[in-house]
């Protein structure tokens, strides 16, 4: 068992070996179970699994060609079973109570329980662990304590994390926050991270900010991903403040979808899905601010005339 002291991991790695619930002959059951802990350098891109055993290895967290599947061909070319924390963390209380309680929780193939991140314009951001299925609005209100200045003060949500599109208001209203739920609504649950937007919040800057993000945490290995980030974020950049051409708006989506499905990991995708729910959804709005910033350079040369 390795571990780095200065970290929590490793202080609580270190305090179960000493009361020996992990190293040699584990909680007493003649079963050895080490437990390493890894510090990376904090890459987006490394949750993905391939991306994480290359950055495990030492190597750039660059994500691998599949096939050959972790599985079969993992760390060190040995078969690794890469687990989220979320999944780990909920195996005990399955094991305790048994598939069957599990599966009851939610509606049909979208059984279990999920860890939603409530963040944005709420009264109380928060991480809470709830059954799959719920409203969207039940969840924002009864663990967020609502939306800053109440449900009618609400713009859009981000259901799922950055990475999906958003939804409106008029959606959220009947939102059911599971994978077909949020599939009918052309977004995805995702990491179920939810992000509210009050109607005091530009959602387009919102995107443009996303847009950033994606482009800076692009890995570089493939060209549609590398080199279609950037033009969409510098796109997004000048939808801000309007200084466009309506044209641009369709250029920008034929950008997402030449980058949608054609990298190796799905980070392109992610890039892609937010711009592609912004005009599906704001449209009108990118127009009118490309609209009001030739109104003002208009009246700027008026002025300067006069």
């Amino acid at each position: 068992m390795q571990s780095n002291l200065n970290s929590m991991p490793g202080h609580c790695c270190h305090r179960l070996l000493s009361e020996g619930l992990i190293g040699k002959n584990a909680s007493g059951t003649g079963y050895d179970f080490d437990v390493y802990v890894h510090r990376g350098a904090g890459a987006y891109i490394c949750g993905e699994e391939t991306a994480l055993i290359e950055s495990i290895e030492g190597k750039q967290g660059k994500p691998r060609l599949k096939p050959p599947f972790p599985a079969q061909v993992g760390l060190f070319g040995c078969p690794t079973t890469v687990t989220n924390v979320e999944t780990v963390a909920v195996c005990p209380t399955i094991l305790r109570r048994g598939g069957e309680w599990f599966a009851g929780l939610g509606r049909k193939n979208n059984a279990g329980t999920k860890l939603f991140m409530i963040s944005g314009n709420v009264n109380n951001p928060c991480v809470v662990e709830e059954e799959m299925s719920i409203p969207l609005r039940e969840l924002i209100d009864r663990h967020g304590g609502g939306v800053i200045g109440g449900w009618d003060n609400l713009q859009c949500v981000i259901p799922g994390g950055v990475s999906v599109p958003l939804i409106p208001k008029h959606q959220c209203d009947d939102a059911i926050m599971d994978f077909d739920g949020m599939k009918d609504l052309h977004s995805g649950l995702g990491t179920a991270g939810v992000t509210v937007f009050d109607k005091n919040q530009d959602v387009i800057a919102g995107i443009a900010r996303i847009s950033h993000f994606f482009k800076h945490e692009s890995c570089g290995q493939c060209t549609p991903c590398r080199e279609g980030c950037a033009w969409m974020w510098n796109l997004m950049t000048r939808f801000t403040s309007g200084n466009a051409e309506l044209r641009e708006i369709d250029m920008l989506d034929e950008i997402s979808r030449q980058i949608e499905g054609h990298t190796i990991c799905a980070l392109g995708d992610a890039a892609a899905w937010p711009v592609q729910g912004l005009i599906r959804h704001y449209r009108p709005e990118m127009e009118a601010r490309i609209a009001q910033h030739k109104a003002a350079l208009q009246e700027q040369e008026q002025t300067a005339q006069a």
